[in-house]
């Protein structure tokens, strides 16, 4: 069976990706698959979602990145047997300043799922908002990648230069096949602004000119923090909410994935 690697990237910070990181976490658990979640952004914002303690450097992505590394260090969020977690620590941010002059500092965190395999059927990658080392990291680890969107003009606007920049990045470092984009995740969604209204109709089309595909809206609501707040993820915390229903077609999605690479 091939792993399924999914690095989530954005062209901001605060667009959901720790938001949609860990309900796919959770969503994927109870339908049987196993996931584990690498946090490589610094902020360590997965911490919050998924309601554990801080963990020391060596613990955390700071020593799965480093040269002494030799063992995983994985948390196991709400007590669930087949999700894993790899936290994140601010001392990250220099690690990721560090290993730009270590010879294959672009594959490290590929070497490292190659050398030391995790068992679980997908991994999930929760990256920085900054384009940088760690970034390029997930990238040249992923077999797929995903990007959130806020459905505003900058972010907009912003997005055929991340694509680029992905294309561009996965030729430099030579990677076959090209980890491709399965799709665009349009988040903080509300229905009630004309604006998101306009570019949630035309991101379809703009999807398909960038060779993706557009998800469905994830919608802005306040129970998303509220669950947050309790280190939970929305399908733990308000099973009945309509929002849960959000992630439907990208969860069925990363299942025939998984299907697919169990044939």
């Amino acid at each position: 069976m091939s792993q399924i690697r999914i690095a989530v990237l954005a062209n901001a910070g605060g667009v959901g990706k720790t938001t949609l990181v860990s309900n796919l976490a959770y969503i994927l658990s109870q339908h049987q698959v196993s996931v584990a979640a690498i946090d490589l952004d610094p902020q360590r914002s997965l911490d919050t979602f998924c309601g554990v303690p801080e963990v020391s450097p060596e613990q955390s992505t700071v020593g799965l990145l480093s040269e002494n590394f030799s063992n995983w260090n994985l948390t196991q969020p709400w007590e669930i047997d087949n999700i894993a977690l790899c936290q994140s620590h601010p001392q990250l941010s220099k690690t990721a300043q560090e290993i730009v002059t270590r010879k294959r500092g672009e594959y490290i965190l590929a070497d490292r799922l190659d050398d030391y395999p995790l068992p679980h059927q997908v991994v999930l990658f929760d990256c920085p908002a900054t384009f940088g080392t760690l970034c390029e990291n997930a990238i040249a680890a992923a077999t797929h990648l995903l990007i959130p969107l806020q459905l505003e003009a900058k972010a907009v606007a912003g997005l055929n230069d991340l694509v680029e920049k992905v294309i561009d990045l996965s030729k430099a470092l030579k990677l076959k096949p090209r980890p491709p984009i399965m799709g665009i995740v349009p988040s903080l969604y509300n229905k009630d602004l004309a604006i998101h209204r306009q570019y949630a109709e035309e991101l379809p089309e703009i999807a398909q000119m960038l060779g993706t595909k557009a998800y469905p809206t994830i919608r802005l609501s306040t129970e998303f923090k509220n669950a947050c707040a309790f280190g939970l993820p929305l399908r733990k915390y308000r099973p009945g909410h309509p929002a849960n229903g959000d992630f439907t077609e990208l969860t069925n999605d990363i299942i025939q994935l998984v299907k697919a690479s169990s044939n």
